[in-house]
């Protein structure tokens, strides 16, 4: 065996070998260690972790800003959750599905599958339109697509049950379960910014006149991270779907974008890295001021931080960061390789880093 070449290969895969080695180990001891609550907010963080991670997929390789993303991942949930919700009760609620939802069953892996295939159709029609627009203009119109569809949903009595819940979704999505849609989205985000359409994609982002004079469709390489990121939100919004048992339209609006932009943008927008650990840390920080909210005491008296201390908390946080640090905690960087080897030729994640 040629034991250089294994070692590049693994060095080349680093960042994404270490990173799931990481989360691995911090699910298996928060799942030895803890309770049913701890399995509880465990899950819900990795399936966030998911959704983070198609999110950087398109943000941290293009340099748009999306606020629309969270639509996709409430199109993933509905989807899913017509396809495994009980036949009987659709049948009496939601009376404007087609007859192979309202009539049947679906198992779970087919129903997720299908959850971030409608969400990357849907993707691929709204990009069509808007991909072409660049900056603010972009970010706007992707906040209007999250307006339509929160309206559009909030609105579809006979398909999503308006502004009531769609109940009776199995609840098959644990720890374990997250984990592994988890580590499947690291691996996709980091072959995708591996390869020729993620490397042009940084090149449009970093410099879209000198990507244009390259002969690079901007368009289109965007078009493809939309696409590929809307499928993985979609996915990740089964999986909540199926975790919580129930849907709500309000749960996929301005709450839960804020939330993942700021896992986001804690960690480093523009790396894998980055948005693995400003995943891991928020949810340390939400849990601490949840702590802080539900009070503790102090000889005989309770103290207690004001409800809504979560996101004002985050918000400092967001505020601090952007002023001290922009890239992020991370600075945008992968994590590093820890070793000398003889072959010190860089390889192409390192080669994609941002300078200092």
């Amino acid at each position: 065996m040629n034991s250089p070449l294994v070692m590049r290969q693994i060095r080349e895969w680093w960042p994404v070998l270490s990173l799931a080695a990481i989360v691995t180990l911090v699910t298996a001891i928060a799942i030895w260690m803890g309770g049913d609550e701890i399995k509880v907010t465990l899950t819900e963080m990795l399936i966030r972790m998911t959704v983070v991670i198609a999110t950087y997929l398109f943000i941290g390789n293009s340099g748009i800003l999306s606020f629309g993303h969270i639509g996709f991942m409430c199109i993933g949930a509905y989807a899913a959750g017509w396809a495994t919700c009980n036949p009987a009760w659709k049948q009496l609620m939601l009376t404007g599905l087609p007859a192979f939802l309202q009539e049947n069953e679906y198992p779970f892996l087919l129903a997720v599958g299908g959850g971030g295939l409608l969400a990357a159709i849907v993707a691929l029609i709204f990009g069509a339109a808007v991909i072409r627009l660049s900056g603010i203009a972009a970010s706007i119109a992707t906040f209007a697509f999250l307006a339509i569809v929160n309206s559009v949903y909030s609105n579809w009595d006979s398909v999503t049950a308006g502004t009531s819940s769609i109940i009776g979704i199995p609840q098959v999505v644990g720890p374990w379960e997250a984990l592994a849609f988890a580590l499947v989205s690291m691996v996709v985000a980091y072959v995708f910014q591996q390869s020729r359409y993620g490397l042009m994609l940084k090149a449009s982002r970093d410099d879209e006149v000198a990507a244009k004079a390259s002969a690079i469709d901007i368009v289109k390489v965007r078009l493809i991270a939309f696409v590929a990121s809307a499928f993985l939100v979609g996915v990740g919004g089964a999986l909540y779907g199926h975790f919580l048992g129930v849907l709500t339209v309000d749960i996929f609006y301005m709450g839960l974008t804020f939330v993942t932009l700021s896992m986001l943008v804690v960690g480093g927008i523009g790396s894998l890295f980055g948005a693995v650990s400003g995943v891991l840390i928020v949810t340390l920080i939400v849990q601490v001021l949840r702590a802080f909210e539900a009070g503790f005491k102090i000889g005989g008296a309770t103290v207690a931080l004001p409800q809504g201390s979560q996101e004002i908390g985050l918000g400092v946080i967001m505020a601090l960061i952007l002023l001290f640090r922009p890239s992020g905690l991370t600075k945008s960087r992968e994590v590093p390789w820890p070793f000398t080897t003889r072959d010190a030729r860089p390889t192409a994640a390192e080669q994609a880093q941002p300078a200092e």
